[in-house]
């Protein structure tokens, strides 16, 4: 592991706060991949890199950097999954006052008439399976430790309807729902968008994990297990999975590295908890060693994690529609070592060493 110890340092070390310092899910990935590496090592540069960063967007009263609650944007919630870790490994008690501004924005945050949190103020009555991984393991975490039952059943509801409401081909889940139908790319019908986008089937697998570790007898097992099978039919001969899963014969498609470490992950914790067999730890390190082998690329004397899609999502932004049809995930810009690549593949790597 020391290659990748090795990259993992000088990443952290080298990291510029992706929005120019304001409180944003991508550091939280970052976050939540120095708070992985801590508690497995107890090596005290993790924690360092994670006081260094996070410290700097978190005040003494618990505001955070660039944060309007009022925006109502369920990605700004992640980061916040941090803060329980920091309160708890400095005692100060302003990691706890921005958790409780964090869960103060969840409980007047714009829901859906089914009950589940809009995915942002400017995208209206939509659900998108990112934001299930943005808010709710949070929100969980959040209840637990205030002994809340009502914030955690709250939760564990909202993942079964947005289960239902995005159920897509062979036992995949398409990417978003539509309440309103208003969205070009909302079928009229069922309000669904109509791929399945391999990242965002990444941000919900990571999430359905991660609840079946926090609230284990509540968690819906079965529901994860059956993601996890499917997923594991949709994973190509190198390991990695593709842009597009369901599509393999769609011209261009390609074996995205965010993805794939986001699956990765879940594939080693879902087997630490015995939620697979000894088939999903195989796939997992076939995934992993596939990451290694072919996307980790030396670049200017340093490492480089290839083959990220930039960004992808659903109706208006920066003056273009996205469509949500198959062919668009396609146009998005590829990069090297965008956190939300590399942080899935920190906490894969601490996965697979841990869960051995």
């Amino acid at each position: 592991m020391t290659r990748l110890t090795t990259y993992f340092d000088a990443y952290a070390a080298r990291y510029d706060l992706y929005k120019n310092g304001r409180w944003c899910y991508e550091d939280g990935l970052l976050y939540i991949g120095l708070m992985a590496l801590h508690r497995q090592s107890g090596d005290r540069r993790w924690l360092d890199h994670l006081l260094r960063l996070a410290g700097s967007q978190v005040g003494e009263d618990g505001s955070l950097a660039g944060y309007t609650a009022q925006e109502y944007n369920i990605d700004n919630i992640l980061a916040g999954r941090c803060l329980f870790y920091l309160a708890q490994q400095t005692g100060e008690a302003r990691f706890t006052r921005a958790a409780d501004l964090l869960a103060a924005q969840l409980a007047s945050h714009p829901r859906t008439a089914g009950g589940n949190y809009w995915h942002k103020q400017v995208y209206p009555h939509q659900v998108w399976l990112d934001g299930l991984y943005m808010g709710l393991p949070f929100q969980i975490e959040y209840g637990l430790a205030h002994r809340n039952e009502a914030l955690v059943s709250d939760a564990l509801a909202q993942f079964e309807r947005a289960l239902d409401l995005t159920t897509g081909p062979e036992g995949l889940f398409v990417h978003g729902y539509d309440e309103s139908r208003s969205q070009h790319w909302a079928d009229p019908v069922t309000g669904q968008s109509s791929a399945v986008w391999a990242r965002a089937v990444g941000w919900l697998v990571m999430a359905l994990v991660d609840v079946c570790e926090l609230v284990p007898a509540r968690a819906p097992t079965q529901r994860t297990l059956a993601l996890l099978q499917a997923v594991l039919r949709q994973q190509q001969p190198s390991g990695l999975w593709q842009q597009v899963l369901a599509l393999p014969d769609l011209a261009g498609n390609y074996e995205e590295s965010s993805a794939s470490a986001m699956i990765a992950y879940a594939l080693f914790k879902a087997h630490r908890l015995g939620l697979i067999g000894p088939e999903g730890r195989r796939a997992a390190e076939l995934a992993h060693d596939g990451l290694v082998r072919t996307r980790l690329h030396v670049n200017n004397g340093q490492d480089r994690l290839t083959m990220i899609v930039q960004v992808a999502g659903l109706g208006g932004f920066g003056g273009v529609y996205r469509d949500g049809s198959p062919g668009y995930y396609l146009t998005e810009t590829i990069v090297s070592d965008d956190i939300k690549g590399v942080g899935p593949f920190i906490t894969a790597t601490v996965e697979r060493n841990f869960g051995t």
